[in-house]
């Protein structure tokens, strides 16, 4: 059995961590609140955009549409998006998964572009890595994440594109439900396809304003660039959401765990003393005799 001082060491220990874990609770709570208002607030915009997008792209041919031309996959770009702090659960964990397994599907050549410092640390000693035309630390966009800073990330994503350097662009996330709840989401971002199912408005005719080529050159691109910044949002409220959920559990086992040890410091404690009782009784005894 441990002795006594041992315990109390680890009774502090656990009890200045668990000081730890509730603050970082609180601070991922409050950073949660901005980050999910700026999702709610996006997300219906995105997606009817996004609608739009397939619809108009499903009216297009293929000279008229590069962003929506299916060639034969053999280079694929996966954008692995995660956090650059860990600390939050399977949330970092979650989205390398969801990328292996789909590699594992493919047959074509697989490059990640990692925005986020976990996904870097991943991939950045693998074959599978690439950074080329996206700065020395692509994951540094989430120290100023804005919707300027995203597009130029974007941009350069449709530009390596249309000059053929990717046949297919995947884009891996956390999708935000609830602070307890992210879905990870592997989702399509280049080629843009159409909506097919039988209520597939692709099948109407279209008045494009002020002509098909502006709609073609100017909304298309935009709506990427959403599309990436919403990724990208949900991403981050997935990432306080998870880092709240995980320290409330860490905050309550640690309390678990100090309720325990009192419980055997307790106990110890109580030993020690009888021992010392018995001792004395003994030691009296024997003068008696």
């Amino acid at each position: 059995m441990a002795n006594l001082k041992e315990i109390r060491t680890r009774i502090t220990s656990v009890q200045s961590t668990m000081q730890i874990t509730s603050a970082m609770k609180m601070v991922s709570a409050a950073k949660l609140k901005r980050a999910q208002d700026a999702i709610v607030q996006m997300r219906p915009y995105a997606e009817k955009l996004q609608e739009i997008l397939a619809n108009v792209s499903g009216s297009l041919d293929s000279s008229e549409g590069v962003y929506s031309q299916e060639r034969e996959v053999k280079n694929v770009l996966y954008v692995a998006i995660t956090s650059n702090r860990g600390l939050c659960g399977g949330f970092n964990n979650n989205v390398i998964k969801a990328i292996r397994l789909d590699i594992e599907k493919s047959t074509a050549n697989v490059s990640v572009l990692s925005l986020g410092k976990k996904a870097n640390d991943a991939y950045a000693k693998t074959k599978m890595y690439t950074k080329e035309g996206f700065g020395d630390r692509p994951f540094e966009i989430w120290d100023d994440l804005t919707f300027n800073n995203v597009s130029e990330v974007a941009n350069t994503i449709m530009k390596q594109y249309r000059e053929g350097k990717w046949d297919k662009v995947v884009v891996v996330y956390n999708k935000f439900k609830n602070a307890a709840v992210q879905e990870v989401i592997t989702e399509p971002f280049l080629p843009v396809v159409s909506e097919s199912n039988e209520e597939n408005n692709s099948s109407l005719e279209y008045i494009f304003e002020p002509n098909k080529a502006f709609i073609v050159q100017e909304m298309i691109p935009k709506s990427l660039k959403v599309q990436l910044y919403k990724a990208l949002l949900d991403s981050r409220a997935s990432e306080h959401g998870a880092r709240m959920t995980a320290m409330h559990k860490a905050t309550d086992n640690a309390s678990d765990l100090v309720k325990d040890l009192k419980i055997h410091y307790n106990k110890a404690r109580q030993a020690a003393i009888t021992g010392e009782i018995l001792e004395i009784v003994g030691g009296a005894e024997a003068l008696n005799g």
